[in-house]
């Protein structure tokens, strides 16, 4: 068998279906939607996407997934025109809330759903997908981002298959079915003619994410769904033993993948 007779979007749909980490919904983005907005906005992430990215001779700007804006508001600067979409109208509200903060006046919110149509969504010079593909179908979802792009396309992708680190799962003997890592994406790019940059990057680690105890265990439910209560006392007892007192410069890492292409340079579909 070789490489052109394994059909990687189809492996990874299937992936995806059995995987522990099941899609939330647009309440469930509502919701968590004012927390994001208090951390994310300082995040070091922020600053090493930007740092990979190119904006030359570039205009506008298409920010899919856009959450509470953390990159939109930090580019609105460079581009005439920025479009924020999301298919969290809380979350659309949170990016509006801190542009008129800082006083930016370029960036129109988009409200739709990956699933939905993107017809009236406008073609951009730069389109962005960061840490928003979470999608049923990767082939379907890569299509569009490359559609809507005049010139380059970005997207990153969390390494590793699962959002809860093995350290955590062993402690509390918590077996999970992985979602599809990275690679899926870069597979089925090349099967569609796209032979994409690959770089990495990082986001703080569980000690910054967490204030409190009760903050790290919704957190770990949010992922993985409901526990028993001998796993909760266990997660108790990892965050005593393992975050509680950690110091802030021995936080550790989460690794993202940033997959990105020229629409010059690489086939088109």
């Amino acid at each position: 068998m070789s490489i052109d007779n394994i059909d990687f979007n189809e492996l990874y749909k299937k992936q995806k279906q059995n995987s522990t980490f099941k899609p939330k919904s647009v309440h469930d983005w509502n919701k968590k939607a004012p927390s994001i907005s208090k951390r994310i906005h300082k995040s070091i992430y922020n600053e090493e996407l930007l740092n990979l990215m190119d904006f030359s001779e570039c205009e506008t700007f298409l920010d899919i997934g856009c959450g509470v804006g953390n990159i939109s508001l930090l580019v609105a600067d460079k581009f005439k025109k920025v479009y924020a979409l999301d298919f969290s109208k809380v979350m659309l509200d949170e990016v509006k809330n801190e542009a008129k903060k800082r006083n930016i006046d370029n960036i129109q919110t988009l409200h739709l759903s990956w699933e939905e149509s993107w017809e009236s969504v406008p073609k951009a010079d730069i389109v962005l997908a960061s840490r928003s593909m979470e999608v049923s179908d990767m082939k379907d979802a890569l299509k569009k981002l490359n559609e809507k792009a005049n010139k380059r396309v970005y997207l990153t992708y969390k390494v590793g298959g699962s959002f809860i680190s093995d350290d955590i799962l062993n402690f509390i003997g918590k077996q999970i079915n992985k979602k599809p890592d990275f690679i899926y994406t870069v597979n089925i790019l090349y099967q569609m003619g796209i032979m994409p940059t690959l770089s990495y990057i990082k986001s703080e680690g569980r000690k910054k994410q967490y204030d409190d105890e009760d903050s790290f265990i919704r957190s770990i439910i949010w992922s993985i769904g409901a526990l028993s209560q001998e796993q909760i006392s266990l997660l108790k007892e990892y965050y005593r033993l393992k975050l509680k007192n950690k110091k802030e410069e021995d936080s550790d890492f989460v690794c993202w993948a940033v997959i990105h292409w020229d629409k010059k340079s690489a086939p088109c579909l």
